[in-house]
């Protein structure tokens, strides 16, 4: 597959224009990158009019609540934890987490998001956890499966699931991880025994954290390490800041539901002021949009009213090539260097929204939007072509949750009207 007469922006090591280049892809990854590569036989997309970039890399959704969509706009943190997690996560049956999974998931591709983190908290049965999986991989994103216990009390963890989730040898585009409560929901026992597994098993450690003492209870319990991406972190102490950049671990920030439920301002600045890789977060569309052109704008606005200097090119950064470093996936993802799997995002640039285009990366940051992604290809297969998703039955998927989503908020009587 070629892809001819776009505009190019890779983002290794930082996004950069290249006039001119052509996008060779050969059995699902980037060959080559140049001008006048031609390639016999190829098929040839033609992306006149277009951005060419690498797909955007979300490090923190819980997709499962895709079935709740602006369900609780005005919420706030604590309203969530009672009403989402509280009152309506019970009612969720396997076949409601896979419906939600699978339109959450396809939501994502839509919009140009070809990896995502699943920090999955709806494990209430083993049926639970395999619905979750089975829709990730019938969606065609690639992802990174985040078990979490079903609950956060010593008493609902659950090592044989986790366990059992590593045994079905996940690979090709789903990679398994633990969701962890840690200290901040659990106790530091419990923190230790998750750590304990999850570095047995080799999976990737990802928490909610926020205020004070989360990130030193860890530290003085030697938890801290590369393989921890913290999720959040408003309100993080310097000393905290320092701990984590030291111990090599990353972090993820979602400035939009973080600014609406009150978490604090979003800290993409302190982060990376810190030398910590940031990436970039939907977290959950109960009171949020699913697309990342919005959490990009949202990031750059809420660290410049603080004075701080962010650029557009830092927020697609984090968007992409810095979130695959987050997620421990940079050799395989986010940028267009040759070698690395053909995750791409083809946007309209010939709109009322995006034209005329000066700076294609300050464009993509501060005008894009969903509309305007017309192909998105993962793992060399086009999912997404001239603005319509192909390789899904979106009527079907779309009556799914829609059934499960009514069932769900008459059971759990939440005061919502669910079409």
């Amino acid at each position: 597959m070629l892809i001819t007469n776009g505009t190019v922006i890779d983002t290794e090591p930082e996004p950069h224009v290249l006039p001119g280049a052509e996008v060779l892809i050969e059995d699902g990854v980037i060959a080559a990158v140049g001008q006048g590569l031609g390639a016999d036989g190829a098929e040839l997309l033609d992306a006149t009019g277009q951005i060419v970039l690498p797909g955007f890399v979300d490090t923190h959704r819980h997709v499962w609540q895709s079935a709740l969509r602006s369900i609780a706009a005005d919420t706030t943190l604590g309203d969530y934890l009672g009403l989402v997690l509280g009152r309506l996560a019970p009612a969720f049956r396997a076949e409601d987490v896979y419906a939600a999974n699978l339109w959450g998931a396809l939501e994502a591709l839509n919009a140009g998001v070809t990896t995502l983190y699943d920090w999955s908290h709806i494990q209430l049965t083993p049926e639970h956890t395999d619905a979750a999986i089975d829709a990730l991989r019938e969606s065609g994103a690639r992802s990174v499966f985040g078990y979490a216990h079903p609950a956060a009390e010593e008493a609902a963890r659950r090592e044989d699931e986790v366990r059992r989730v590593a045994s079905l040898g996940l690979s090709g585009l789903v990679t398994p991880a633990l969701a962890a409560w840690g200290p901040v929901y659990g106790s530091v026992a419990a923190a230790e025994a998750d750590w304990r597994l999850a570095r047995e098993l080799g999976f990737g450690i990802s928490l909610h954290a926020t205020g004070a003492g989360a990130v030193e209870r860890l530290h003085a319990a030697g938890l801290l390490g590369p393989d921890v991406m913290f999720v959040h972190g408003n309100g993080f102490s310097e000393e905290a800041m320092k701990l984590i950049a030291d111990s090599g671990g990353a972090a993820s920030v979602s400035p939009v539901v973080e600014s609406q439920m009150g978490h604090g301002y979003p800290e993409t600045g302190r982060f990376r002021r810190f030398g910590i890789p940031t990436g970039l977060g939907v977290d959950t569309v109960i009171d949020a949009p699913g697309d990342m052109f919005t959490v990009m704008r949202a990031a750059f606005a809420a660290e410049r009213v603080r004075g701080g200097s962010l650029t557009v090119a830092e927020v697609l950064r984090m968007a992409t090539v810095e979130g695959a470093e987050v997620l421990g996936m940079e050799d395989r993802i986010g940028s267009l260097r040759p070698g690395k799997q053909a995750d791409i995002v083809m946007l309209r640039a010939d709109t009322l929204n995006l034209a005329p285009v000066h700076d294609p990366v300050g464009a993509v940051v501060t005008a894009a939007d969903t509309s305007n992604v017309d192909t998105v290809i993962v793992a060399g297969r086009i999912v997404k072509r001239a603005g319509r998703l192909i390789h899904a039955d979106v009527p079907r998927v779309l009556g799914l949750v829609s059934r499960s989503a009514a069932r769900i908020a008459e059971a759990a009587g939440a005061a919502a009207t669910v079409r």
